[in-house]
């Protein structure tokens, strides 16, 4: 039988909740900036923030609903009262048509993952954060933020839509 080698995952930077504040203040975009702060206060994917519906919002449960997620999975994750007040002066603010909450260039499409991490570059570039941090890594800031808080792992499992215990483990260390 063949034997496969090992492959390191070096552990991730994990910005501090002061680092994660100064970076989305400097978000210049505020659809950007509440794309940005839905990742990681909810912990969704990048993809998942991008592709959210205005329908997606739960304000009378505070949960958002994440649809068609990593292998094609739906849940619910919490919205905070600090994320639902970003939502809403967003909209009131933008009005977007259609069912995209962040609508794309094009009429009927959502705006792209790769524009966000572009913002989320310059952003950094200008809070001068030195750790490498990707939109993703808002998602391992949110789960160790709950875990430093002390709620249990079998939550932010399934907070964070794993099916495996062992992928949310990793954000143990």
């Amino acid at each position: 039988s063949l034997v496969w080698p090992k492959v390191a995952h070096p552990l991730p930077d994990i910005l501090s909740g002061a680092e994660v504040e100064r970076l989305l203040n400097a978000v210049e975009a505020p659809k950007h900036r509440v794309i940005l702060m839905a990742a990681y206060g909810a912990g969704m994917r990048i993809g998942e923030a991008c592709s959210l519906a205005t329908i997606d919002i739960d304000s009378e449960r505070m949960v958002i609903h994440v649809r068609d997620g990593k292998r094609g999975q739906d849940r619910y994750v919490m919205l905070s009262p600090v994320l639902l007040q970003a939502l809403r002066t967003y909209w009131r603010q933008y009005r977007p048509d259609g069912l995209a909450l962040f609508p794309g260039e094009r009429p009927g499409t959502c705006i792209k993952p790769e524009t966000v991490r572009d913002a989320l570059r310059q952003a950094l570039k200008k809070a001068g954060i030195k750790k490498r941090v990707t939109p993703h890594s808002l998602r391992h800031a949110f789960a160790t933020h709950l875990l430093e808080a002390g709620t249990d792992i079998r939550t932010i499992q399934k907070l964070l839509g794993h099916g495996s215990i062992r992928s949310t483990a990793r954000y143990t260390h």
